[in-house]
């Protein structure tokens, strides 16, 4: 099957529902920039990929600027990342809470760009899992064509973990403003979304999205 870039890509941040005020007040925020805000709301992730992605992990397309001091987003939504948290049973993972909390927050890539651009703010996307240690990363959408697409959009993805997990990065934070849609997985879960959205000014697509999910 001919890897084929998608007409409009989009890009994909999971995020705890309890943590969608906060974001909706003042952006989502890179690790770093949580790390010292402190923000309202349940951390999900792995904190030993968290400490290096902070510490140790550099983009080569932006010498000096960690992993962590950039906002992760998939190319997907039914993430691997998910797919530890439906589980549920990975010794590094503090979170027990499950998938049903996580809402996927949706943006249009090329838009997240010219954003990022117009502001000064440096991005990049990798090639396969930026909490590794031998990623690749590139700063170039005509460099696109280089992404596994159909790794990223398998559902099947045991054969190519690698590339199912290539990463944007956007540093320092994303714009609420930015953001298109929101997935849920069940009727509880978009109604807390509804909830946080009243009164709010951008009011992204809300959608019970159960395929987006294990």
């Amino acid at each position: 099957m001919a890897n084929q870039i998608p007409h409009e890509p989009k890009i994909y941040h999971i995020v705890n529902v309890d943590r969608l005020a906060s974001i909706i007040a003042g952006g989502i925020w890179c690790d770093a920039e949580v790390g010292r805000r402190a923000p309202p709301g349940t951390t999900i992730g792995i904190d030993a990929i968290k400490e290096r992605r902070l510490t140790e992990l550099t983009l080569a397309s932006h010498p000096g600027l960690y992993v962590g001091e950039c906002v992760p987003f998939y190319f997907c939504p039914r993430s691997i990342m998910l797919y530890l948290i439906y589980q549920g049973n990975h010794p590094d993972l503090k979170y027990r809470g499950g998938q049903g909390p996580i809402i996927h927050l949706e943006s249009d890539l090329r838009q997240s760009v010219e954003w990022a651009e117009a502001q000064g703010q440096r991005w990049a996307f990798t090639l396969g899992n930026a909490g590794s240690r031998y990623f690749e990363d590139r700063s170039d959408l005509q460099q696109l064509g280089e992404i596994d697409w159909n790794a990223v959009n398998a559902t099947n993805w045991r054969a190519c973990k690698e590339g199912k997990q290539a990463e944007f990065l956007m540093e320092r934070e994303f714009p609420w403003e930015l953001i298109s849609r929101i997935g849920a997985r069940s009727r509880t879960t978009y109604d807390q979304v509804l909830t946080a959205l009243q009164g709010v000014a951008h009011k992204p697509v809300v959608e019970i999205k159960p395929e987006w999910y294990y």
